[in-house]
């Protein structure tokens, strides 16, 4: 017995950008990118706290200096983010992607 291998959709070409595809990705993309980040910056306040606590730091010292490294590297972070998010997105779209996707021109 033989049959056709069946093609998966990763397999068949695509004329148009699919939006649900695209939508789905980047939703996937925020929110493994907010717990990702939320990892390392409660990873970086757990280590200073507790270096600041071998150190004989009170308790409230050093969970201060805890929770003040991480909200120091996390506003560095979306210093980061947003100069690179002013520097690459353009406010308009370009005259060849609105001739070759008139869906997405501006609404008018």
């Amino acid at each position: 017995m033989t049959r056709e291998p069946s093609r998966t959709p990763t397999e068949q070409p695509r004329a148009e950008p699919d939006p649900v595809v695209a939508s789905g990705l980047v939703n996937t993309s925020v929110q493994v990118g907010g717990s990702i980040g939320l990892a390392v910056l409660a990873t970086l306040a757990t280590e200073r706290t507790n270096g600041r606590l071998a150190h004989g730091e009170s308790t409230a010292a050093a969970l201060t200096a805890g929770y003040h490294l991480a909200y120091l590297v996390g506003a560095a972070l979306v210093a980061v983010a947003m100069a690179v998010a002013g520097a690459v997105l353009r406010t308009r779209p370009s005259a060849e992607a609105v001739v070759a996707h008139p869906a997405y021109s501006e609404a008018g």
